[in-house]
């Protein structure tokens, strides 16, 4: 499930060195050159679901450390994706970012002066904890596509747990697949700033692990609002993530895995008493 590429052996002559140089450049081009002292960090397939309906003004953004589809209507992610491994849970890139508009965007988005004075948190769909293995994915962490107007309780209670919870079995299992974003349940909705960036009604987190050679997910939702219960009380299956999203997810699972993996979950194996 790791998207980093294995090294290749040396070029016997020069002359095939340079061929697989020139190959090389041309399969990573539509990656983000990274920064100086940065490695490549490949995207990972299983970490982007699919639309039953695509709303409209969305764009895919690709960052090095996450992919995100952005929605210049909502001002907000419709989805972020990522994968986290145990060796960049390690990271220590300290958290040093300030909140910026995301210069891969196309078309209208928030800015950071529209969250002061809110009263909402700017929450994070990918976590700044999650990308501290890169100064330049910490940065772009940092994003305003990379976040959401979220309930300040929430932000620093519910969803940080589900955060630690996350990085706790990546640790133990090697990877897991993070998929997460907010939900619109209606048409009313508020908003906040000049940009008029729409508060989401609840939020949803996905994740995938393969481990011993078998796939298992979970899947999460929790209402924008202060609420202090078990993280256990708010598992569902993916399937029913699912229905109340509109997404699809881990389609590139073969379908015989991807509908048992999706329709139940295990609480004691993703640490949930």
């Amino acid at each position: 499930m790791t998207k980093k590429r294995k090294k290749r052996r040396a070029a016997p002559n020069r002359l095939l060195w340079i061929v697989l140089f020139v190959i090389a450049g041309i399969v990573t081009s539509k990656f983000i050159t990274p920064a100086a002292g940065e490695s490549t960090k490949y995207s990972c397939e299983l970490a982007v679901p699919a639309f039953t309906t695509t709303p409209a003004k969305s764009q895919i953004i690709e960052h090095i450390g996450y992919i995100v589809s952005y929605n210049s209507s909502t001002k907000n992610p419709n989805w972020v994706g990522y994968e986290l491994t145990d060796e960049e849970v390690q990271g220590v890139v300290g958290r040093e970012a300030n909140f910026t508009c995301d210069p891969m965007v196309k078309g209208a988005q928030a800015i950071d002066y529209d969250y002061k004075n809110s009263g909402w948190d700017r929450g994070h769909m990918a976590p700044a904890a999650d990308m501290k293995w890169s100064k330049q994915a910490m940065e772009e962490s940092f994003y305003l596509t990379n976040v959401s107007p979220q309930n300040q309780k929430l932000n620093r209670g519910v969803w940080k747990k589900l955060e630690e919870l996350t990085r706790n079995r990546a640790e133990l299992y090697g990877s897991v697949i993070v998929i997460s974003g907010p939900i619109f349940n209606g048409t009313g909705q508020k908003s906040i700033g000049e940009n008029r960036v729409k508060i989401p009604d609840a939020f949803f987190k996905v994740l995938l692990t393969d481990y011993n050679e078998k796939y298992r997910a979970i899947g999460f939702i929790c209402k924008n609002e202060a609420e202090k219960k078990r993280l256990k009380e708010y598992a569902m299956s993916i399937d029913d993530v699912e229905e109340i999203t509109g997404l699809d997810f881990f389609t590139q699972l073969p379908d015989e895995v991807e509908c048992e993996v999706e329709c139940s979950f295990s609480a004691p194996f993703w640490g949930l008493q």
